[in-house]
């Protein structure tokens, strides 16, 4: 009897041994992963390089991308210059994200975006971004655009390059 029991309790013991590394066997990879535009939501810190009319304009500030859809995300562009060439915080929509390993790129939908917006003294600016690139790395981001904004005859060459700023709530 005492041999049934001590067989009884390895049985028991060996499938409890058994069940915990299988529970414990899936990894991290069996985790669906987070979409995109939840990776990459939130404020960005860093160097803007402005450059007009072949001259460079280097100034530290922060950028914002928000999720608009699980693979694409708005843009705030932040405000740049002083008096002539003031230039409001513009808004940039409909960023769309592809991944390949661990980059994750974003483009606009079409060629540019054209948007309008209310300046410092009250006038309404058309501006329009080209050339769009955003390449999200970990935490880092590089973004190039073109700006052309209201009548200006000259366009800017802007290059963002940051590292996020972890907060405690997510941008969704």
């Amino acid at each position: 009897m005492m041999k049934i029991r001590s067989f009884m309790t390895m049985m028991v013991a060996a499938a409890a041994l058994v069940m915990s590394v299988s529970s414990c066997s899936s990894s991290d990879d069996d985790e669906p992963e987070a979409p995109l535009a939840v990776q990459v939501a939130g404020y960005y810190t860093g160097n803007e390089v402005m450059t007009v009319m072949g001259e460079p304009d280097e100034s530290s500030t922060t950028i914002l991308f928000t999720k608009v859809a699980d693979s694409s995300v708005d843009l705030t562009l932040p405000e740049y210059g002083e008096g002539m060439m003031a230039l409001p915080s513009l808004p940039v929509k409909g960023i769309t994200l592809t991944k390949n390993g661990n980059t994750i790129t974003g483009k606009l939908a079409s060629d540019s975006y054209t948007g309008t917006v209310t300046n410092a003294s009250g006038a309404e600016k058309a501006y329009t971004i080209s050339d769009l690139t955003v390449l999200f790395n970990e935490l880092n981001v590089v973004v190039t655009f073109s700006l052309k904004y209201g009548n200006m005859p000259f366009d800017f060459v802007g290059r963002f390059t940051g590292t996020r700023k972890v907060v405690s709530t997510p941008l969704d």
